[in-house]
């Protein structure tokens, strides 16, 4: 099989030839950039370049070396993105390694050795503080409450630095001929590669209420403002479905998959009772898959942390060919009983490799003990790629990394 064949056998529940792996195919299931380098290095990869495609996360987009070294079937269109020197600038990270920044991501220096990102207008939307791995999020436009009518919308969402600091493709959303060049890279980058092609088009809908209103808002509203919550849900279904219906005719012929992102759980379980999740967001999650599998050959992909299991049953229902990162030390989110109650019915990618201990504390006997056991598990009758559970961090050796995908190698090379 090739990559793109195997991936598709694994999401439509075919055993492929051998287990799928991703590694950076969308931004919940990379690495960032000081393992990235620390990898790279303890590779002995001389000439590889960390370059930091999300800034928020701090990930770094993977080479094609990596990609090749450990047998990777599916990229992220953006990467054919920022591809030339003069997009990047260098920035020294706070392990003392060098990377790369965007060119057009200048944050402004903090007393601490951190940094404040601030939008157009001065306003700071995001701070990462010295030694943090991330720019966390400073701006809720809506904190206080929500305006009158939301045509401020648009303008809200792009104080919210995942807006503002968007990874690419979509960086250069704003660009005139941004959907033409969308289309020409993907088409170029099918006919230069075998792997499967992902889309991140995201579409939040619980979360753009928490990025607007702050987490802590937004879950009262659910209970004590409903008809706020529909519309501005009703609104952001306008703006996402206007998103989906480009991204569907510029590349729903070309790309493999469509990921959509909501994080709807906790340690413990949902953020919400699943009554809750039907009144106000099942519906809508639905008319968005919908449109991507009438209007594209797209599978759909959702990306949710947390114990999800008692809303799984409603997820697909709404039409999610694929849940992501199937976080398994949660409530609830054992792999056999996932695999055994929802394995026919959605694909799992994720789950393959325990990022929370063992991955970035254990031994490498440790690591390759755990992925076979996951293995065992999830890769039976299709319906599994592998991925860890979520990205690798900065805290994770790179000798745990290689046992890993050594351990899928070995799975792999005893079942062919």
């Amino acid at each position: 099989m090739t990559s793109r064949e195997r991936i598709l056998a694994a999401i439509d529940h075919r055993e492929p030839d051998r287990v799928p792996i991703d590694l950076g195919a969308t931004p919940s299931s990379g690495i960032s950039a000081i393992a990235y380098g620390r990898l790279n290095r303890h590779l002995g990869f001389g000439h590889s370049q960390t370059r930091i495609y999300d800034v928020v996360q701090q990930l770094a987009q993977p080479e094609d070396a990596i990609l090749d070294r450990f047998k990777i079937d599916a990229v992220d269109l953006g990467r054919t993105f920022n591809t030339r020197d003069e997009d990047w600038r260098p920035v020294t990270l706070f392990d003392g390694s060098t990377a790369n920044y965007p060119s057009w991501f200048q944050p402004a220096p903090l007393a601490d050795g951190g940094w404040r990102a601030l939008a157009a207008d001065g306003t700071e939307i995001a701070v990462q503080l010295k030694d943090m791995n991330f720019f966390d999020q400073t701006c809720f436009p809506w904190l206080d409450d929500y305006p009158a009518d939301f045509s401020g919308l648009p303008a809200a969402m792009g104080k919210v630095h995942w807006a503002a600091l968007a990874h690419s493709p979509w960086d250069h959303a704003a660009t005139p001929g941004f959907w033409q060049q969308l289309r020409a890279n993907a088409i170029a980058l099918r006919e230069q590669s075998d792997r499967a092609i992902m889309v991140v088009v995201g579409c939040n809908l619980f979360e753009w209420g928490t990025f607007l209103r702050r987490m802590d808002n937004f879950l009262m509203d659910l209970l004590a403002e409903p008809e706020h919550v529909e519309r501005l849900l009703e609104a952001l279904m306008e703006i996402h479905l206007a998103t989906l219906e480009n991204v569907c005719a510029a590349v729903g012929d070309v790309a493999d998959i469509c990921r959509f992102g909501d994080d709807l759980g906790t340690d413990t379980g949902p953020f919400m009772a699943p009554a809750t999740y039907r009144r106000f967001f099942k519906a809508h999650h639905a008319r968005l898959c919908d449109f991507v599998h009438r209007h594209s050959g797209m599978r759909t992909f959702l990306h949710s942390c947390g114990s999800i299991h008692a809303l799984l049953p409603d997820l697909i229902e709404a039409g999610f060919d694929v849940v992501n990162p199937v976080q398994t030390a949660c409530r609830d989110m054992d792999p056999a009983r996932l695999k055994n109650e929802f394995g026919r019915d959605i694909a799992f990618w994720g789950g393959g490799a325990d990022t929370r201990a063992t991955l970035n504390h254990g031994s490498a006997a440790a690591v390759r003990h755990d992925v076979l056991e996951r293995l065992k598990i999830f890769a039976p009758g299709g319906g599994f790629v592998f991925n860890t559970i979520h990205n690798i961090l900065p805290d994770v050796p790179p000798a745990n990394i290689v046992a890993m995908f050594d351990a899928i190698e070995e799975y792999n090379s005893a079942g062919s």
